[in-house]
């Protein structure tokens, strides 16, 4: 019996945090989610709850599936009441039939409107494996191929290696083994600079062994996207209404913020605060709309899910080569090494995580976050024509993960062999806490150096890949501005040339340490913005 329509009317920028929410999402039937812990350095394993070991899964059955489906709602239910998460909504597929969409709680707190199945949520990065469909569509039509040079599409781009420059591909930057470091280019997206800004400067950034290693960057992945579009002859945002969003009727579904922001039905984005969800923030994520940007609907996801597991057909016509859709779900990098003698590896496809369960299922999944207020899952097997997407409004806290991992466990076993929500929540706050700084600016140092004189400070500084950044004097205050909006962040001393600010935007980590460095004539001539030199770019030198 169907389902459908049933119901009433900090960022986290580290690869290794991503790549664990989205292997999680679909480990439940395969009992070894304890091999799924990512980088040691963003997640300490030892302090994780022990998963009990499992026997191999019998087969699924479409009476199991349904046994999974009735109980969604108490799953879904307990996951908001345990965490608050305003909204959230939820689709099944099976067999190329919608078996469940339904929406819960509220659009906006405080404020009239259920979700529903319709309702619009920003995907953040569950967009990758939308974008990556557009692009099989694209290399179906011959308008390219995965194994295209990006520069044959984009003439102007380059990266800091001359040959990677070269030979760098579509499938390299879809897959995020191009070399760029971790989340290039994100940065300068929190300073207010546009897509064109961006993707020019990520030839500054340093680049790790071609081919050899994995590192997910928004901004990589984007580049590869807007050269599709450019061969097209046509923006990102057409080529996708043009090749997926119009042909299969996601009519609630765009890459364009603007679309989502008039859109009368629309989940807004939710922060927590204490024990209180607020709608504070509104994240207008265009510059990398490829990779985050775009926003949907579950019924708009469902037919998109419909198309994933049929190889490209969608009622009964071929809208995606089946072969180029194909490529997207086979291993390009691996993502995840193994961290113990029984571990299992993760891979990296085309927009896809890729792995594998326990019956050498093929499993494919993603998850979207924005710190500023939405958490996003997808998680299908394709050899079992199953899938599920769930989309909420809230920042992540293992909401979607939890849904998506419960539900197919659920329909593997007859139950949850674990507590998802427990188990994911705490890796998804220590992955997040592993980018704040290790210094603690709100302690001084108690015999802490005074500072100098303002006019040590206050000038101009020049920075290639940042742009300028002013430093004045403000009443009793320094203020540095940066960007093209010339965003104001006020420094308060922490010790000598040391100085403190608090970051903001979709990456922000709390307080973070601007450090200059004065010369003879008693005036700075440089000055290091922690927070912004990961990379090893964040030094201004004076004009």
């Amino acid at each position: 019996m169907s389902r459908v329509d049933q119901a009433p009317a900090r960022r986290l920028r580290s690869a290794a945090a991503l790549g664990l929410v989205a292997a999680l999402a679909g480990s439940g039937c395969s009992g070894t989610a304890t091999s799924t812990v990512a980088h040691p350095a963003a997640v300490e394993s030892s302090a994780l709850p022990t998963v009990p070991p499992a026997q191999p899964p019998p087969k699924l059955t479409r009476a199991k599936i349904d046994e999974a489906v009735d109980k969604l709602d108490g799953v879904v239910r307990d996951a908001m009441s345990r965490t608050g998460v305003p909204g959230v909504a939820v689709g099944v597929v099976h067999d190329d039939e919608v078996l469940y969409l339904k929406g819960f709680g509220e659009r906006k707190v405080g404020a009239k409107g259920a979700v529903d199945a319709d309702t619009v949520f920003q995907l953040a990065s569950v967009s990758k494996p939308v974008s990556s469909t557009v692009v099989a569509a694209a290399v179906g039509d011959k308008t390219v191929a995965w194994d295209d040079p990006v520069v044959k599409h984009s003439p102007g781009f380059a990266l800091k290696d001359r040959w990677v420059t070269e030979h760098v591909t579509l499938a390299d930057l879809f897959s995020h083994r191009s070399g760029l470091p971790d989340h290039a280019g994100d940065l300068l997206e929190d300073l207010g600079y546009d897509r064109s800004y961006i993707l020019e400067r990520l030839r500054y950034e340093p680049l790790a062994p071609f081919r050899a290693s994995y590192a997910y960057t928004n901004f990589g992945l984007t580049e590869a996207a807007v050269a599709v579009a450019r061969a097209a002859g046509t923006s990102w945002e057409s080529l996708s209404s043009d090749k997926l969003y119009g042909p299969l009727g996601m009519d609630s579904t765009s890459s364009s913020f603007t679309d989502y922001e008039k859109a009368e039905n629309k989940a807004v984005t939710h922060v927590k605060e204490g024990d209180t969800w607020k709608a504070e923030f509104v994240r207008n994520a265009d510059a990398q709309t490829p990779a985050g940007g775009a926003s949907s609907t579950v019924r708009d996801m469902a037919k998109w899910m419909r198309l994933q597991l049929g190889n490209g057909k969608f009622e009964g016509k071929q809208v995606v080569d089946g072969a180029a859709l194909d490529e997207t779900h086979l291993p390009h990098i691996v993502s995840e090494p193994p961290h113990a003698p029984a571990g299992r590896t993760g891979f990296y496809g085309l927009g896809w995580n890729v792995s594998y369960d326990d019956q050498g299922r093929l499993k494919l999944g993603h998850s979207g976050a924005f710190a500023l207020g939405a958490a996003t899952n997808v998680t299908m097997l394709p050899s079992e024509k199953l899938g599920i997407v769930v989309l909420t409004n809230g920042a992540p806290v293992g909401v979607p993960e939890a849904i998506s991992t419960t539900f197919l466990d659920t329909a593997q076993t007859g139950g949850p062999t674990v507590d998802w929500l427990t188990f994911i929540g705490p890796l998804l706050q220590q992955a997040a806490a592993g980018d704040r700084s290790e210094t603690d600016y709100t302690k001084p140092p108690a015999k802490a150096a005074p500072a100098r004189a303002d006019s040590a400070y206050t000038g101009t500084y020049a920075n290639d890949f940042y742009g300028p950044m002013t430093v004045s004097a403000r009443g009793d205050e320094l203020v540095m501005q940066l960007g093209p909006k010339k965003q104001r962040f006020t420094l308060r001393h922490y010790d000598g040339d040391t100085f403190s600010y608090r970051t903001m935007g979709e990456n922000e980590v709390g307080l973070s340490g601007v450090t200059f460095s004065v010369g003879s004539d008693g005036r700075a001539e440089k000055v290091r913005v922690e927070n912004l030199d990961a990379n090893g770019l964040g030094t201004f030198a004076r004009e």
